[in-house]
């Protein structure tokens, strides 16, 4: 017998909403209008709603999803592809709303003659079915428009960007990093795996953010550069800095520069001279001291049997290098955990 779900009072049907996971939501918000208006008016009431909405446009992935907030756990609720993709012999394609639609076991597909305003329409419904903005977005050179797009349609900023380097192409992207990195306005997290000219510098300084990683291609950032990202985090990959780069940077920290970082950690591409060794005016001294911080990537960074270097106000930092990797952690009472090593 048909359970007669437009007759159940709301408040049930909001306990029932609530056990659906965030594909099932918008699985079940297609089967009539009615249901979506139900939908749609459970989750305006449902504040605050810790959902976020990420969009993803990178060659072939043009998709929506849902992740808890600030989790890095996403599940895919809906995706755009183009009308030549569809095999309507094999596949179980319904019109829906004058779309044809695949119903798949995790999400549904949606099929465009146009993906660009498939992109845009999968991203306007599920934001408006849950009553939420975009805050993450990835993206590759070809989809730059999406950029411009999210930045115009609300008014807060993402709290991730990534721009992800093709899988086919190694053609340079000098113009399309330079314009992300000067006009990127996000909370947690900017990520650039895009390849990059030997000769491009960046000239600019970024927004205060969380955590920026650049690699793998990272030869272009300069001791500049870090004295100009202010954000808590940093990484850097196949870098072509050397010691004798770095130390300016801790120079300018230890005068009080770049006060939010927390953590530093930079990669060199083809290795570095090390002996062991920083400016003496640095006042740079080996120390017994270990120092643990949890990176975004999910591993205990320790440092032990390094190097403290103190800045002008007592905040001290552990810096440990060798030939192919420079570590620097701050202690800041809430992102580090010191102690003596024990002898």
């Amino acid at each position: 017998m048909p359970f007669p779900i437009l007759r159940t009072p709301f408040v049930v049907l909001s306990e029932i909403f609530c056990l659906l996971e965030p594909n099932e939501t918008v699985t079940t918000s297609f089967c009539s209008k009615n249901i979506k208006r139900l939908l749609r008016n459970h989750y305006r009431q449902r504040k605050p709603l810790m959902w976020e909405t990420h969009m993803r446009e990178h060659e072939n992935d043009r998709m929506v999803a849902i992740a808890k907030y600030r989790s890095d756990i996403r599940r895919v609720v809906l995706s755009a592809v183009h009308i030549s993709k569809l095999n309507e012999a094999t596949n179980k394609v319904v019109e829906i709303n004058g779309y044809k639609t695949e119903f798949s076991s995790r999400y549904l597909n949606l099929y465009f003659e146009d993906q660009v305003s498939g992109s845009k329409w999968i991203v306007d419904y599920v934001t408006d079915l849950f009553n939420v903005d975009v805050r993450g977005l990835a993206i590759d050179r070809y989809s730059i428009w999406a950029f411009d797009w999210i930045n115009t349609r609300q008014e807060k900023s993402l709290n991730r960007i990534g721009l992800l380097k093709p899988t086919n192409d190694d053609s340079n992207a000098d113009e399309l990093v330079d314009y992300v990195l000067k006009n990127a306005r996000c909370s947690d997290l900017l990520a650039i795996s895009e390849y990059v000219p030997d000769n491009y510098r960046f000239n600019g300084k970024l927004e205060p953010l969380k955590e920026v990683c650049f690699s793998p291609n990272g030869h272009w950032v300069t001791c500049d550069n870090l004295m100009n990202f202010d954000a808590m985090n940093i990484y850097i990959g196949y870098s072509r800095l050397t010691v004798s780069d770095l130390n300016p940077f801790l120079r300018h920290w230890r005068a009080g520069g770049s006060k939010r970082l927390e953590y530093l950690e930079v990669h060199f591409e083809n290795g570095t001279v090390f002996n062991n060794f920083f400016d003496e005016d640095l006042e740079i001294v080996r120390t017994n001291e270990v120092g643990r911080y949890p990176t975004s990537y999910g591993v205990i960074m320790v440092i032990r049997s390094g190097y403290c270097v103190q800045r002008t106000d007592g905040i001290k930092a552990l810096v440990k290098c060798d030939q192919q990797k420079f570590y620097m952690i701050v202690q800041h009472e809430r992102a580090t955990n010191w102690r003596e090593e024990l002898p």
